[in-house]
């Protein structure tokens, strides 16, 4: 065997090594949390913004709730996403759980601050659903 041989193998298994010995647990991609039942109640478009308002039934999983319901979305625009509780809202004050907005295209950012792509979620702390009342 000549050397140039012997050298590219020893490199190559010390490429494998340094690899296998840093692989974790971590670098495995997590599963998607799936969302629980949720109704969409309302869909507002303004220009290049576009409103979505969404009910659910409890406090869990909200963000998996949000990314579900912007994750087939295309338009270039801005989405502003209100989570809701079913319960404990008014005619004229919901029971606001979430809060969420997203940005797709150039008009996406210019509606919300964002970067194209970019999401912001913000659970309303101190809120139940089903509503105590």
């Amino acid at each position: 065997m000549n050397t140039r041989t012997t050298a590219a193998a020893l490199a190559a298994g010390a490429l494998l090594a340094l690899t296998a010995c840093t692989s974790s647990s971590d670098d495995k991609p997590k599963a998607e949390t799936k969302p629980p039942a949720y109704t969409v109640v309302d869909r507002e478009e303004a220009g290049h913004t576009r409103q979505i308002t969404i009910e659910v039934d409890s406090t869990k999983e909200l963000r998996a709730v949000f990314d579900d319901a912007t994750k087939d979305l295309s338009e270039n625009a801005g989405y502003t996403v209100l989570i809701n509780c079913s319960t404990g809202g008014t005619k004229s004050m919901d029971n606001r759980l979430a809060n969420g907005t997203y940005a797709i295209g150039n008009f996406g950012s210019a509606a919300t601050g964002l970067d194209d792509g970019e999401k912001q979620f913000e659970p309303v702390t101190g809120r139940t659903c089903p509503a105590k009342g």
